[in-house]
């Protein structure tokens, strides 16, 4: 029989074998430890997902707050259960929509464009760090209202808020005191904000003015709902562009195919997201029973959902493992589904498009030292810590 824990070091260093052997042996997976529940297949999560009847996010959707239970559940949008959340996200969906998302393209390039033209005067870099995270910081302060200058700063308490350690489950002292930092930095500039008058012009200056029902959103309040903007916008980012530089230098006749044609970019982009997606892990806790695969979770329960295991469910994909850049799926999990899907997906598809045509336009046959890469081994987000890439030659 599978067993199965988000913790272990074999989940940890490569999930898939096991995801595998959940989606064919145990779909609805008892975690004992968290009176828990695990499913691993594409059409259980993606019909979950949009049962808002069932299931809350109200305790929580990530690892320490549904399984730990070290990370409080504050005001965030992600924690919030219709119709609290349909108002708040009705209103800060302007900032992501997809017209805001055109519109920001031409700094969105000269974003990516900048970052790459400074390794590639070098000849080498750090694909993760000196293109993805400052990509991502970049943009994010420019989407979501905080200063650009305070970036790198934000990224590196972002690092250590997801950072894990060797014989911890989940989230450290550490994390949790950067969480700390995080909620007083914005908590301080949401107040000088206040101060200074709002402009309407970012989620930031919505969050200011946002009435409740019950009246106005406190300062700690519009911090939470910020941090989740921050690590949201610069965590995962640099993640999928790194996965999906490497899945393309090890598919040249793909990466060829983009190069000579710009527009198979977003078609690598979705791809690589679904197949080494670094979201592995998020849930929900029960409003009533429910039943899957002859197993009943009880009311309280959690269930948490394994977007890495659904998005290569061979129930759903033809020949999953496979990277495939005109797959063009009718459906994935890579920005999550229903009421609490990714809000900034537009912007993320618009950030990841770009960044792969600007580097393929500088350097069509960037190399990889993969040898001298290293990842990131956590329960909640997978992916590349460091990933050198040369665009000399």
């Amino acid at each position: 029989m599978v067993e199965y824990s988000p913790f272990s070091p074999e989940v940890m260093t490569d999930p898939h074998p096991i995801y595998r052997r959940l989606r064919d042996e145990a779909p609805a997976y008892p975690l004992a430890d968290y009176d828990a529940w695990a499913l691993s297949r594409f059409e259980d999560i993606w019909k979950a997902l949009m049962d808002t009847k069932s299931y809350s996010v109200a305790q929580g959707t990530a690892p320490p707050q549904i399984l730990t239970r070290v990370q409080p559940v504050t005001p965030m949008i992600a924690t919030m259960d219709p119709p609290d959340h349909t108002r708040l996200r009705g209103a800060l969906r302007p900032f992501f929509a997809p017209a805001r998302a055109k519109a920001l393209e031409p700094e969105l390039r000269a974003i990516a464009g900048a970052a790459l033209d400074d390794v590639r005067e070098r000849g080498a870099g750090d694909l993760v760090w000196d293109v993805g995270m400052r990509m991502a910081t970049q943009v994010a302060s420019l989407v979501a209202g905080f200063p650009r200058e305070d970036g790198d700063m934000l990224y590196d308490l972002v690092q250590r808020f997801m950072g894990r350690v060797e014989g911890v489950d989940g989230m450290t002292d550490d994390g949790l005191a950067a969480m700390g930092e995080m909620g007083a930095y914005f908590a301080e500039l949401a107040a000088q904000r206040r101060a200074a008058g709002t402009c309407g012009e970012h989620p930031l200056d919505m969050l200011l003015e946002f009435d409740t029902g019950a009246g106005g959103l406190d300062d700690a309040a519009i911090a939470s709902h910020m941090i989740m903007l921050l690590v949201g916008g610069t965590d995962t980012f640099p993640k999928v562009f790194a996965n999906l530089a490497v899945r393309l230098f090890e598919h040249p006749d793909q990466r060829a195919a983009v190069a000579a044609d710009p527009g198979l970019a977003p078609d690598a982009f979705l791809e690589g997201l679904r197949i080494d997606m670094p979201t592995q892990i998020l849930g929900r806790t029960l409003l009533r029973p429910v039943e899957f695969h002859g197993e009943t979770f009880r009311e309280g329960q959690v269930v948490v959902f394994l977007y890495a295991s659904a998005n290569r469910d061979e129930r759903e994909f033809d020949a999953p493992d496979i990277f495939d850049l005109r797959r063009r799926p009718p459906r994935t999990l890579g920005f999550g589904h229903g009421t609490h899907s990714c809000l900034g997906l537009h912007i993320a598809k618009a950030e990841g498009r770009i960044a792969l045509e600007e580097l393929l336009a500088r350097a069509p046959e960037y190399g990889l030292d993969l040898a001298r890469a290293e990842r990131h081994r956590t329960e909640f987000v997978q992916g590349y810590a460091t990933l050198p890439i040369q665009l000399s030659g």
